[in-house]
Formats: structure tokens, sequence, C-alpha cells
């Protein structure tokens, strides 16, 4: 397979890595958490949040989905949301939901990072510009930074993917939780899919930028043919 046909290769599982990250980053379906339900035929209330929003669900129980000592649930059920916007920079009003001092920082971190990694995106995507509209060896030499930034944008996300979890275990873990089941939903997932699409890719794309190495052990590097992109 020629070196271009890869480059091409890895543009397109950036994009999708990319497309993923947003879309995790923009959602509130990191984590869902339900409470215990003793009775039937009474409301209960749910949440889903992300890294800006906390959503509430007010949910009915009917007898059909009643189901002794476990959760409130499933959030897909009909029922009322309310949903916030975190506060995250000045006292916020959650403290009815979160422990204040802790769960707030992790969600400050949480948050902080991911942009982070939009910003590695960014800068990604303008080098990868760059070395699609360049000549000659400015195209390789882009390709470099593109990749490593893709790589730093995906390991920021594995960070903030960790912070995450420590938060919500520590979180169902506190003894004045009214938590007792939770999981992790379809953001969440986005969030690990871009992950390992934008670091391994990333890593990909910097090593295609590396020249080519020599066929023969008598060869240099100097000596051996070089793949440019053209």
């Amino acid at each position: 397979m020629q070196k271009r046909t890869k480059i091409k290769i890895a543009i397109f599982v950036l994009i999708v890595g990319m497309a993923c990250m947003f879309t995790a980053v923009v959602t509130d379906h990191w984590a869902v958490l339900s409470p215990r339900v003793e009775r039937v035929n009474e409301t209960c209330e749910a949440a889903h949040f992300g890294l800006w929003k906390l959503c509430k669900k007010y949910i009915y129980i009917s007898e059909e989905n009643f189901v002794q000592g476990h959760g409130c649930g499933p959030i897909s059920l009909p029922g009322e949301e309310n949903c916030t916007y975190f506060r995250h920079f000045t006292p916020g009003q959650d403290a009815e939901i979160f422990d204040y001092k802790t769960q707030k920082e992790y969600n400050i971190s949480a948050a902080a990072i991911s942009i982070f990694s939009l910003a590695f995106m960014i800068f990604g995507s303008l080098c990868l510009m760059g070395s699609c509209t360049g000549k000659g060896k400015g195209r390789d030499y882009l390709l470099k930074p593109a990749g490593m930034f893709y790589a730093f944008a995906g390991l920021c996300c594995f960070i903030s993917l960790e912070v995450m979890r420590q938060s919500v275990k520590r979180m169902i873990e506190s003894e004045e939780t009214i938590w007792i089941e939770y999981y992790y939903s379809w953001s969440f997932a986005c969030a690990c899919t871009g992950f390992v699409l934008l670091f391994l890719t990333g890593f990909a794309l910097l090593l295609l930028s590396m020249p080519h190495m020599p066929r023969n052990p008598w060869e240099t590097c100097m000596d051996a043919e070089q793949d440019q992109v053209e």
C-alpha cells in the first residue's frame, strides 16, 4: 500500500475520532445514576450527567417496571426532565445532588482536560491542512506535529475519562449518597472511542512522517530511498 493511501486512511480515522470526542464533550450521558426504589406506583428521581450539565429525570414506576431492591429506571422510561448547567467556576447550587467539595473538583478537572483535548485536535487539524496544501518535503514535515497533537488529544481524552470514572466511583462509595446503581452511558463510550482512534492514529501518522528505513543492513538512512507524499 502506498504511503499516500495510508495517510488518507489515517485522516479518515482521525475525522471519526474527532467526531466521537466532540460528541462526548457536548453531550450529557457520561454516567447514569439511580436511587433505590422501595414501593411501586411512585415517582423516583434518576440522573444523568456529563462534563457541563446535570439532568434529573422524574420517572413513574409502575408494577411492570418495578423490581424489588433495584434502582430507578431505566432512564429511557418517559418522565419529566430538568437539566441545569454546572457552575464550574462560581459557587454552585448543586450540592443537593453532589458533594460540593469533592464532586465539583472532579468535574472541573475533567472539563478542563477535555478543553485541552479539543485544542490539541484544532492544532493537529491546522497542521494537517497545511500538510495537504503544501508541496514536497513540507508535507511530511507538518505531518510530524499533526500526529503529535492528535496523540496528545487522545491522551487528554483518556485522562478526562479516568477523572470522570473516579468521580462516579467516589460518589457511589460515599456513605451519604442516595445512589445505589450506576452505569456509563453512550457519551462515555464516544469518549472511549475517540481516545483509541486519536491516540493510535496520531501515533501512526507520526510514524508515516518518518524517513523510510533502510531495506538492507548495509544501507544508511541517508542512502535509503524516501517515499514522498505527492
